[in-house]
């Protein structure tokens, strides 16, 4: 293995289970919901935690708007991108498709989970803004150091899909 496959494979791993630990300890410390056990109104709280990791993608797109108008690259065809402005751009384009299979999960989670287990919502929304948060600034520190954000995110969304599906079947 590469020395650079070492430093990934290191990172997403410690991603993965630093995603998995914070998701149970934060289900624990973080009430149920207290709200009527129907469709609508877990809906309702699931969307509410959608809108701060929806917060996190706007910021990620506003850095880069607000790079291209400080600079000549205002016209975004003229190839005059910073090297920061071109990682905020990956890193926007990579949580918009992170968010659209986060939302899938975090709704099919919310009809599908049993009511007490409901604060699991509320934790993967807090575990996603953090794990995209490391994504984000690791690959603006190096792009090999974006691997546990991307891993725990990206485990974290197969996590959501795949246990939405077996509690839909069982």
């Amino acid at each position: 293995m590469k020395p650079e496959q070492k430093i990934v494979a290191i990172g997403a791993s410690s991603g993965v289970v630093g995603m998995i630990v914070m998701v149970w300890l934060l289900a624990k410390l973080i009430p149920a919901p207290a709200i009527a056990d129907t469709a609508a109104d877990r809906i309702a709280y699931a969307l509410r935690w959608a809108a701060p990791p929806a917060l996190l993608f706007f910021f990620m797109v506003a850095a880069v708007g607000n790079a291209r108008f400080k600079s000549e690259a205002i016209d975004p065809t003229a190839g005059k991108e910073s090297d920061r402005m071109i990682v905020d751009g990956r890193v926007a384009d990579n949580t918009l498709q992170q968010l659209v299979l986060f939302l899938v999960g975090l709704l099919g989670l919310a009809v599908t989970l049993p009511a007490d287990r409901l604060s699991v919502i509320a934790a993967v929304a807090i575990t996603f803004i953090v794990a995209r948060s490391i994504f984000w600034f690791g690959y603006r520190i190096h792009p090999l150091y974006r691997a546990p954000g991307f891993s725990s995110t990206a485990y974290l969304n197969l996590g959501m899909l795949l246990g939405t599906l077996w509690l839909w079947l069982r």
